[in-house]
C-alpha cells in the first residue's frame, strides 16, 4: 500500500492555508496585495529621496585632491 504514496512534499497554495485558519481567500490576496504596494511605494521614496548631485560633488573633490 505504501506504493501509492509519492515521496514527494505536500504543497497547498495561500487560500487553502486561509480556509483553515477560518478566513476567506480575498482576506489573504488583499493583505498580499497591500504588502507588496507597500513595498514597492517605500522603495520608490527611497530613490526619490536620494540625491544625485552628492555623488558627483564627492567625485569632483577627489579629483581637485590629486
Amino acid at each position: 500500500m505504501s506504493g501509492f504514496v509519492a515521496p514527494m512534499p505536500a504543497a497547498a497554495h495561500p487560500g487553502h492555508l486561509a480556509d483553515v485558519a477560518g478566513h476567506g481567500h480575498w482576506l489573504g490576496a488583499a493583505a498580499l496585495g497591500a504588502a507588496i504596494a507597500i513595498g514597492l511605494w517605500k522603495a520608490y521614496a527611497d530613490r526619490k529621496d536620494r540625491d544625485p548631485d552628492a555623488e558627483t560633488d564627492a567625485d569632483a573633490e577627489d579629483l581637485q585632491e590629486a
